[in-house]
């Protein structure tokens, strides 16, 4: 017996671990050396590849494939059909599996609809990449990044509010201070 809900239609090879209160939806495929934490909702349509990491609460959106070298920490949401890629040079005629560069998505991260992440980069904690964006480089905590490719564009808070030049979330009063070009939470 699973302490997990699995749709009638979902694959979930042999050796994959899957956590607690975890939801895995229509048309899905975990491969067996995948771990998913607990408390994960993977949509319709999904790809959780060999030695990929779901850390808890992560929302994966329909229409996603999470490649070999990924890791995501907890709380991360990837939005509809975005893209991880794993090769920097795929070509069809050539075998790169022992190239597989790793992408970290760190504690929080939010990646929007149609987003394409470049392996070999980190997103940092709390960081939001907006819809379609394409990113190519490493991001840092908080930061706000849209475009082809994609580029900082501003600051958001924990709860993803686009924060002002005071620096305080107006959902959650939180106050973050700017240093040396990073975005912290301030210590209350």
């Amino acid at each position: 017996m699973t302490n997990y809900y699995k749709h009638e239609t979902t694959i979930i090879d042999q050796g994959a671990q899957i956590g607690a209160g975890s939801k895995i939806w229509h048309f899905s495929h975990i491969m067996e050396l995948a771990e998913v934490g607990e408390n994960c909702i993977l949509g319709q349509n999904v790809f959780v590849g060999n030695k990929v990491k779901l850390g808890n609460n992560v929302k994966v959106q329909n229409n996603v494939s999470v490649y070999e070298g990924v890791v995501c920490e907890d709380d991360v949401f990837l939005g509809p059909s975005m893209v991880f890629t794993n090769v920097i040079n795929p070509r069809s005629a050539v075998e790169r599996k022992n190239e597989f560069k790793t992408t970290l998505v760190k504690r929080g991260a939010t990646i929007g609809a149609n987003a394409t992440v470049i392996c070999g980069t980190t997103l940092g904690e709390y960081c939001m990449i907006g819809a379609g964006a394409v990113v190519t480089k490493n991001v840092k905590p908080f930061a706000l990044m849209t475009g082809v490719p994609a580029k900082q564009t501003g600051w958001v808070s924990r709860n993803g509010v686009v924060l002002k030049d005071d620096l305080i979330c107006p959902e959650t009063g939180e106050k973050y201070r700017l240093e040396g070009g990073l975005l912290s939470l301030q210590d209350e």
